[in-house]
Parts: C-alpha cells; sequence; structure tokens
C-alpha cells in the first residue's frame, strides 16, 4: 500500500502518519486507514469526509422508519405521508408543548420527517451539501453549525407559528447553505465568488421554494440560514491544531450530548403516552 498521501492544503506529498504536514505546517488530520488492519475495516466503510453526514442520515431513516411504522400502527397515516399528532408525538416543534417547558423539542424536531418524498429530498441534497461543507470546515465545525443551525431555525419558526407543528432537516442544511454563503464572503479571489454566487442562488430557489409550495416552513428555513451563516463566519476555517482546534472539539462533543439528552427527554415523555 502507498504510504503517501496529497497535503489537502499545500499538495505536497506526504506520509500517511503525518499529522502536521512538514512543508506548511497544516494540520491534516490523522493517518489514513490501513486495510491490512481488521480495527480499520469498519471505519473504513465511510469516507472519512462524510462520516458525520452518514451517521445524520443513517439517524433521520432510523427515526423516520420507526415514526412511520407507528403512524401506521394507528390508523393515522403511513410511510408516505405521516400523520401530525405521530410528528408531534415523536417530537416535532409544537409551540404550546415547548411552552410548557419541553424545550428538546427544538432539538428533536430536525431529525424527523413528514414522509417519504420528503425525506428522500432532503437527504438527496444532504448528502453531498454535507460532506462539502464537513469537508471544507472539518467534522467538528460542521457539526455544531448543523445542529446549532437546526435550533436557530425551529426557534424562530416557533415564534413565527408556534401553533403549527413543524420537522424536518431542511433547516439544518439551510444552515449548511449559509455556511457556505460565509465562506465566500470571508475570502477573496474568483473561487469564493464562484461558491459563494452558487450557494446565493441556492438560498433564492430555496426561498422561492418556500413561498409557493403548501406547508413548507419558511421561518425555520430563514432562521436556519441565518444561524449558519453567523456560526460559520465565526468559526473560520480550521488552522493548526491548538486551543481553538480543541474548543470546536469540545463543541462538537457537546452537541452531541445535547443531541442524546433531548431524545432521551423525548423517550420520557413519550413512554408516558403509550400503554
Amino acid at each position: 500500500m502507498d504510504p503517501r498521501r496529497m497535503c489537502p492544503h499545500c499538495r505536497a506529498f506526504v506520509t500517511n502518519k503525518d499529522r502536521v504536514c512538514p512543508y506548511c505546517n497544516e494540520r491534516i488530520g490523522p493517518r489514513a486507514i490501513d486495510l491490512r488492519d481488521p480495527s480499520g475495516l469498519v471505519a473504513g466503510l465511510i469516507p472519512q469526509a462524510r462520516f458525520n453526514t452518514m451517521v445524520i442520515l443513517l439517524v433521520n431513516f432510523g427515526l423516520y422508519l420507526a415514526s412511520g411504522l407507528f403512524s401506521t400502527k394507528s390508523g393515522k397515516g403511513g410511510f408516505w405521508d405521516l400523520d401530525p399528532y405521530t410528528l408531534v408525538d415523536f417530537g416535532a416543534k409544537y409551540g404550546p408543548l415547548i411552552a410548557l417547558g419541553q424545550w428538546w423539542r427544538l432539538v428533536t424536531a430536525g431529525f424527523l420527517h413528514g414522509g417519504l418524498l420528503h425525506i428522500l429530498m432532503n437527504s438527496w441534497v444532504f448528502f453531498d451539501l454535507g460532506a462539502e461543507v464537513e469537508q471544507i470546515f472539518g467534522a467538528s465545525r460542521m457539526w455544531v453549525i448543523y445542529l446549532l443551525s437546526s435550533i436557530c431555525g425551529f426557534f424562530v419558526s416557533n415564534l413565527w407559528s408556534p401553533g403549527t407543528p413543524s420537522i424536518g432537516a431542511s433547516a439544518g442544511l439551510c444552515g449548511l447553505i449559509g455556511a457556505m454563503i460565509a465562506l465566500g464572503v470571508m475570502h477573496s479571489g474568483p473561487a469564493a465568488s464562484a461558491i459563494r454566487g452558487q450557494y446565493i442562488r441556492w438560498a433564492i430557489y430555496l426561498m422561492i421554494w418556500s413561498i409557493f409550495f403548501p406547508g413548507v416552513d419558511m421561518a425555520a428555513h430563514v432562521g436556519g440560514m441565518a444561524g449558519g451563516f453567523g456560526i460559520a463566519y465565526l468559526a473560520r476555517l480550521p488552522g493548526r491544531e491548538g486551543a481553538v482546534e480543541r474548543l470546536w472539539r469540545l463543541a462538537a462533543w457537546f452537541g452531541i450530548a445535547l443531541t442524546v439528552c433531548s431524545f432521551l427527554l423525548w423517550y420520557l415523555w413519550f413512554r408516558q403516552l403509550t400503554p
């Protein structure tokens, strides 16, 4: 197996064991997985640049299957189109319950979907967009941007229409679009201009979609995009290993803990609803 790889910053050839490029002194991450090492085979099934993206997709599809089965069993809906009662039971954003202290719905709502077409469309976009943001900003920043954007989106949605249930990964997706716009704003040159123009067009298309298609939560999209832009502008791009990078990894772990805690609180509440 060739022990060399290319530094993503200066394009110099380095070894798989190098954590910092000896030519440009930029952090380049862990060594490539050796397929001859059995301990690395499982991790190798998921491309490194898509690890967060794939995990989020798996969680989304797992929750969609669970909520779809519940909706079908209740007789109120099915996999193609889940009923709103099931979505609220599974943690959708719903103002009256949030007002009673169920803040965790601002987190759980971003992992739920209302039907087969809904989850397939979001997953199609997220598969490419999530991986691109993860590659550019790094796994820690990408996860923080995605989670906080989703929370911001549903927070704005709750302010705008508290009585209407809302769910979906699109708030977080809009945050990733906002992050890419921020990337184009932070830098100059033809490449930055092209990125900025491309994702501003994405944002415009999404806003048009939100206006003309019923049931689309435009407030969540606007809130998510604004949140993603602000967080990415603050985060900047990964640099040399140091206190700042450790802080972002800590923030990512805090986001994971917040998500797990939110679903645990949802489960404790949900268990009281079902015999």
